[in-house]
């Protein structure tokens, strides 16, 4: 196995972290690096608990919640000054089956990829526990995504993928303004852009399982004047 990383951001999931390390280490021998923005509720120091009597799990804290995309830029900096060759990302909260991990990992060391998506809306994936009005919502948001961008990936929201870092090194992190969801985005799009090849492999999404969610307004708006902004810009440059 090539050496890889997941990196799991963190604010405020200390009902959730324990059983997501387990999980993880039970079903895959990739190295784990928890990302903390601050949790008040003392996640950063549950993670560092674990960190310092479990193999292969490392901590990174960070002093503000600042969002997901600095949260991830951060851990991929990370990885790249230890020379790991892929990155994973995952959700803190259940919503992603660890025992998927490793089949990603695996599709993307035995595929021309750049990166591995697992995704909900290509056939054979699903989501178990939203409501109709929810999933229709997350269908419409890609959808529209999809046709501003004119991209081919089904699922440009995912947090569930595993990028290799080679490719992602090209995409200049230090130009993405993302700061929530609109991050997985961003880099999704990027990579496809650069000609890479990308893969989507069908996952069960599951409603998270303890904690409260963080998506909120400002995130969705986020997001729907991004895309906006991409797409005109994509349509005046042809």
């Amino acid at each position: 196995m090539s050496r890889a990383l997941v990196i799991i951001p963190t604010y405020n999931e200390i009902d959730n972290l324990a059983s997501i390390i387990e999980r993880v280490r039970a079903s895959s021998a990739i190295d784990i690096l928890v990302v903390d923005d601050g949790s008040p509720d003392g996640t950063g120091a549950l993670a560092d608990a674990i960190a310092q009597s479990t193999p292969r799990v490392f901590t990174l804290h960070r002093t503000v919640k600042a969002g997901l995309g600095p949260a991830y830029i951060a851990g991929f900096q990370w990885a790249f000054e230890r020379d790991y060759e892929w990155v994973a990302e995952m959700d803190a909260d259940g919503s992603h089956d660890p025992a998927v991990l490793a089949t990603l990992v695996t599709i993307a060391e035995h595929s021309e990829a750049a990166l591995v998506i697992g995704s909900r809306w290509v056939p054979g994936g699903t989501i178990s526990g939203w409501s109709r009005v929810r999933e229709a919502i997350s269908r419409a948001g890609n959808g529209y995504a999809r046709f501003a961008l004119g991209s081919r990936i089904h699922d440009l929201t995912a947090g569930f993928r595993v990028i290799r870092t080679d490719a992602l090194r090209t995409v200049n992190l230090s130009t993405i303004s993302s700061s929530g969801y609109c991050f997985q985005i961003e880099v999704a799009h990027r990579i496809e852009r650069t000609g890479e090849a990308v893969i989507e492999h069908p996952i069960v999404f599951r409603e998270r399982e303890a904690g409260v969610s963080k998506m909120h307004l400002g995130i969705v708006v986020e997001a729907l004047w991004r895309i906006t902004l991409w797409g005109l810009a994509r349509i005046v440059s042809r």
